[in-house]
């Protein structure tokens, strides 16, 4: 039998082993994602007087947006996608390797934060996601990376030339398994292709959606008018990947083949995006208090 046409992904989740204590790769992703945000937006603090922040004042919401991800996140995945999981065995919220997080709850989380951040600095909410909206794509694309070195979260069967084989895909674990590994090298496995749909997040609502962000707030924008971009952007880009994206096994798909939890769920986002951009212009337009100067 001929060679996989496919690359085989099969990497130890757990970067760093000590005795009892694991550090997954997950967990760093996400550790240099809030240095990525602290470093960044010191920068824009910095270079971009007009928003009115201190590199002091990046670091101190930074706290407060760390709860608000990793506490939001595991509750909206819990509560949304694991339910079930939930109610047969209370402690699985607390395990954050079983599942993930789910980046609409940590959206959430995250709206929390900053409204609090804002009521302490006395700054609306708008002004505070404006400034934030830009430096959060950079933390998703990572997270997304985490997701593609733990084998989870693939995408549907593909024979695309760039599809992989995800060694936990073909069963659970299967990181470990030279069963598999052997079976991958004789082409025995390439039925079993998927899209690396986790790479193709980390590109959209990473990659793309910051570039976006950082080139349209390169200069004052309408307050709002930033983080409705991004909730548009996010929106749109998710969308597209749903249709790369297998469903979780535990939903499934809601309607025929095609729609997912994370279509509806971005869906929202999308007219929320529209309409707070629409509302930022007008309220601009109509020389509403507390709008910055074009």
């Amino acid at each position: 039998m001929s060679a996989s046409r496919h690359l085989y992904v099969a990497i130890d989740p757990v970067a760093i082993s000590v005795g009892p204590l694991q550090v997954h790769w997950y967990g760093i992703m996400y550790l240099l994602g809030f240095v990525f945000f602290w470093m960044a937006g010191s920068r824009l603090a910095r270079r971009r007087p007009w928003t009115g922040w201190s590199s002091q004042e990046v670091g101190d919401f930074l706290f407060y947006g760390m709860i608000g991800v990793v506490v939001g996140g595991r509750l909206g995945y819990v509560l949304v996608y694991a339910f079930d999981s939930l109610l047969a065995d209370p402690l699985f919220l607390f395990r954050i390797n079983q599942g993930g997080m789910s980046f609409h709850g940590g959206l959430v989380g995250v709206i929390v934060a900053m409204t609090w951040f804002g009521r302490r600095t006395r700054r609306s909410l708008w002004q505070v996601s404006d400034f934030v909206a830009p430096l959060v794509p950079v933390g998703l694309a990572l997270g997304r990376l985490g997701n593609f070195i733990g084998g989870e979260l693939w995408g549907r069967y593909s024979d695309l030339p760039w599809a992989m084989i995800f060694a936990n895909a073909v069963e659970p674990g299967g990181w470990r398994s030279e069963v598999l590994r052997a079976q991958w090298a004789e082409g025995a496995l390439d039925h079993l292709a998927r899209h690396p749909s986790q790479l193709y997040q980390a590109l959209l609502e990473g990659l793309a959606l910051f570039i976006v962000l950082i080139w349209y707030s390169r200069r004052p924008r309408p307050v709002g008018a930033v983080a409705g971009l991004f909730l548009l952007g996010y929106g749109c880009f998710r969308f597209i990947a749903e249709f790369f994206r297998e469903p979780d096994a535990q939903i499934g798909y809601l309607v025929g083949g095609w729609l997912t939890m994370g279509m509806v769920l971005s869906l929202p986002m999308v007219i929320a995006g529209i309409a707070i951009m629409v509302w930022a212009y007008r309220r601009h337009a109509h020389g509403r208090a507390g709008e910055l100067p074009e």
